[in-house]
């Protein structure tokens, strides 16, 4: 492990779990990350490794089988499996924003059934607020869920949603709908919304009687990972499946959710960085130009230096919006400002290793092509730096507010 991003006040088990992490990305993921993504090929064998290791329960509470960690444990290693193939730090995110969305939210029979299987990997979790037309604009969801009328208690689910990574490989999807809760002509459209805990086959097509994930979406980097539409015809939903047992929370149960998300992205764009990082400096030290290693020329010195200090700040600002967020505060503020450092930077540093390889950077032979095409998810994924900026302004002046 090199001097960067390092972080103070670590547990021992924190440590250890740390250690073991990066130990399965070195021997596991790195060796095989570039093939796999060239190839478009889900990463079944790694998936299986991080279940035996308990990743996808790290945070679940010890009563349901989890490690009952914090989220700065989570994000941690989140880093390092970025650092290794951020797909595959996807795969795990979305699932653990279900199971954070459950722990917190669920009712004690939504708890009881799917944590414990969420734990071991058993249930996989994938998200779904977006839709084709609106983006980040979340309350302009058209998506519905309207009671039947056959006195069952059931709702029947329709619309279209996008961008569910983990759509096809997931067997739980929480699913945000508009929904009638008898509020006057007027309310504001995010206190009408609902969190459906929709359950279903793995696979493409029609996967439920009612519900087709039509196919993955070919993308530009980001690959390996499934990323999908989900489309809802009439599909039925029992009653006990609206997380918390209550219509209406769906809008704050989701942002609950993709507030820790935010976290998350920051950890893999701080993740990415230090692999580009790593990539530059050691490249650096091999390739002669003029007589000597290009290490040796000062312009190249300036951009390690440059692209060093970016890693740390960003990693330093995703540690502090984590452990504020474990000391039960509100870090909305923190984890906007997180994400879009952290994305930003992660493209800055990218583009920095993908200058100092030169003409090879541009080869599929070499790492530091894949990186390229995988950071610009980041500056999209869990709302845009737009959205960031927009949410850490308002923040700022309810903090800062004008008494005079």
């Amino acid at each position: 492990m090199g001097r960067l991003a390092q972080t103070e006040g670590l547990t021992e088990i924190q440590q250890e779990i740390l250690t073991t992490v990066r130990s399965f990305v070195d021997k596991e993921i790195l060796p095989v990350a570039t093939e796999l993504e060239h190839k478009d090929e889900y990463p079944a064998e790694i998936v299986e490794g991080l279940k035996e290791l308990g990743i996808f329960g790290l945070m679940i509470p010890e009563e349901y089988g989890g490690l009952g960690e914090s989220l700065l444990t989570y994000a941690l290693c989140v880093e390092e499996i970025a650092r290794g193939w951020m797909s595959v730090s996807g795969i795990i995110n979305t699932h653990f924003i279900v199971a954070y969305m459950l722990k917190q939210h669920g009712t004690q029979e939504q708890k009881d059934h799917f944590l414990p299987k969420m734990a071991t990997g058993e249930v996989r979790g994938a998200f779904s607020m977006s839709e084709p037309g609106l983006g980040s604009d979340v309350s302009a969801i058209t998506s519905k869920g309207v009671a039947a009328d056959d006195g069952s208690g059931d709702f029947l689910l329709n619309g279209q949603k996008m961008w569910l990574t983990n759509g096809g490989s997931s067997t739980l999807v929480a699913v945000l709908c508009r929904t009638d809760e008898g509020h006057p002509e007027g309310t504001a459209p995010h206190k009408s919304m609902t969190t459906f805990l929709v359950e279903k086959e793995p696979g493409f097509g029609q996967v439920r009687p009612g519900l087709t994930i039509p196919g993955k979406i070919d993308k530009m980097g980001y690959k390996g990972v499934d990323t999908t539409e989900l489309i809802m015809d009439d599909l039925r939903i029992p009653a006990d499946r609206v997380l918390g047992g209550e219509t209406g929370r769906g809008f704050y149960q989701m942002m609950d959710g993709v507030e820790v998300g935010r976290v998350n992205v920051a950890a893999r764009g701080c993740g990415v960085a230090q692999r580009a990082f790593e990539l530059g400096i050691d490249y650096a030290q091999q390739r002669h130009t003029f007589g000597k290693p290009i290490a040796g020329h000062q312009a190249i010195q300036f951009k390690l230096a440059e692209m060093a200090t970016k890693v740390e700040a960003a990693h330093a600002l995703m540690v502090g919006a984590a452990r504020k967020k474990d000391s039960g505060q509100r870090n909305d503020l923190e984890a906007g400002m997180a994400k879009y450092l952290a994305s930003e930077y992660c493209k800055e540093v990218v583009e920095d290793a993908f200058r100092i390889h030169g003409g090879y950077g541009f080869s599929k032979e070499y790492e530091i092509e894949r990186l390229y095409r995988e950071a610009p998810m980041l500056l999209i994924g869990e709302g845009t730096a737009e959205i960031q900026k927009m949410i850490v302004g308002r923040r700022l002046l309810e903090e800062y507010r004008n008494q005079g």
